[in-house]
């Protein structure tokens, strides 16, 4: 088994560590550090890193000044809650991206909207 581990710069980790964790219904915890956190599943897949921008001189989080947050990135997350991650999501934010819709690709629900640092998160349930 070959997994990816998206990383994606954010101003405060611990805001978006409680944010991604809301969207997805789980207990709110404290990312590891100041600088970095992982966002896992109840199996202890990893599900997105959030890496603070500028830390450690890593030259594609060195500053969201280079290019806006998410330019060529769409964090896509398939759900098996997706009714209960719909009033997650709103709750997080004043309006949705996208409203929820039948993707005709996947055959699944779906919606869109924007993390506290602007990317594009869509939201799929896992099955029709």
């Amino acid at each position: 088994m070959k997994r990816t581990w998206t990383i994606i710069g954010v101003a405060d980790v611990a805001r978006s560590f409680g944010w991604y964790q809301s969207l997805f219904g789980q207990p709110a915890t404290r990312p590891a550090h100041d600088y970095f956190g992982q966002i896992l599943d109840s199996d202890g897949t990893v599900l997105l890193c959030l890496h603070k921008w500028g830390a450690h001189e890593h030259p594609p989080l060195a500053s969201p000044d280079r290019a806006q947050p998410g330019n060529g990135l769409l964090l896509f997350f398939r759900v098996d809650d997706f009714a209960e991650a719909l009033p997650r999501a709103r709750a997080l934010v004043s309006t949705l991206e996208e409203e929820p819709h039948v993707n005709p690709n996947t055959g699944t629900m779906e919606f869109a909207l924007r993390d506290p640092d602007g990317y594009y998160v869509m939201v799929s349930a896992l099955s029709a």
